[in-house]
């Protein structure tokens, strides 16, 4: 991996999920935020990964990852504990899940330290972690990166609000769904929802919807990119993960984030979400190829396309 390309770099969780479906389970299914990640970034980017697992951590998730080109340099393997765990069940309707168990293992005590050469990275991305860590990241970075996005969950909004409200003041673009909008501001419709929240400081709200597609707000314009519609949901899990990949890793090559560029990332993220929940963990995302990727983005392309009209 060339120093001296464009990088995403991520830091999050790199686990192992037990997987139940309506029609499908799967107990041993490599996951985390990192991971999913990683695996969309790698096709539009070079990946750097900072996480922790333990030496339980299947090697076939090590090898897959390293064969996308994604940099483990900064991936912990703790021999005194064992990999995150979390175990859930999908509901029939796909949507909505119930977590079973959490183990969190050695990822209780994680604390990430950049190695030395992730710390000029120009982009970065931090997945849902607690936000006094997030902020460990960014103070450990030696330079500014071109653009920091964020992630968080509904737990640190009810738990650290000031520490996530800090971090958030810091960075460019922050990702979070619909329900984690409303939560973070009290406010019960989104319009409403993000411009209290870019009024914390990020420049550009992305706001994710399952189904629904995903809104970006920037500057004063919204944009809906459209979710697939399949024929058959396998495995949600790791689908806003996957999104955020395809949506950094088309910025990281070096695109301005104007509304226009990211607009286009919202798509790569929605084309890589899509390929995401067609099978278990990342099992459709190992062996894509651009050809492939570039297809569907045009799928995408044509399902708000339509030619302006006056009566």
């Amino acid at each position: 991996m060339s120093d001296n390309k464009p990088s995403v770099l991520v830091v999050g969780s790199v686990a192992v999920d037990w997987v139940i479906t309506p029609r499908a389970e799967r107990e041993e299914s490599i996951g985390g935020a990192a991971t999913f990640f990683s695996m969309a970034a790698s096709y539009l980017s070079d990946v750097r990964l900072v996480g922790v697992v333990g030496d339980d951590f299947p090697k076939q998730g090590l090898a897959d990852l390293e064969s996308r080109g994604v940099s483990l340099d900064g991936l912990e393997v703790n021999s005194e504990g064992k990999t995150f765990r979390w175990k859930g069940k999908y509901h029939d309707n796909m949507n909505g899940r119930d977590t079973l168990d959490t183990q969190l293992g050695v990822f209780e005590a994680f604390d990430p330290k950049l190695p030395e050469h992730y710390q000029d990275t120009e982009y970065l991305f931090l997945a849902n972690i607690v936000p006094a860590l997030q902020l460990k990241v960014l103070e450990q970075m030696r330079t500014r990166p071109k653009l920091v996005g964020l992630d968080s969950m509904d737990l640190w909004i009810n738990i650290a609000r000031d520490d996530l409200v800090n971090v958030i003041s810091k960075v460019d673009v922050l990702t979070i769904n619909e329900e984690e909008a409303m939560l973070l501001t009290g406010e019960h419709n989104l319009v409403k929802a993000a411009k209290a929240i870019r009024g914390m400081g990020p420049d550009s709200l992305v706001i994710k919807r399952g189904e629904y597609g995903a809104l970006l707000f920037h500057d004063e314009e919204i944009f809906s990119a459209p979710a697939l519609p399949l024929a058959e949901v396998v495995d949600p899990t790791g689908a806003g993960d996957s999104f955020a990949g395809g949506f950094m890793g088309y910025l990281a090559r070096g695109v301005e984030p104007t509304g226009q560029n990211l607009r286009t990332a919202m798509i790569y993220g929605s084309v890589l979400a899509s390929f995401n929940v067609e099978g278990f963990s990342y099992d459709t995302m190992k062996d894509l190829s651009i050809e492939k990727i570039q297809a569907r983005f045009e799928q995408f392309s044509r399902l708000t396309d339509f030619s302006r009209a006056e009566l």
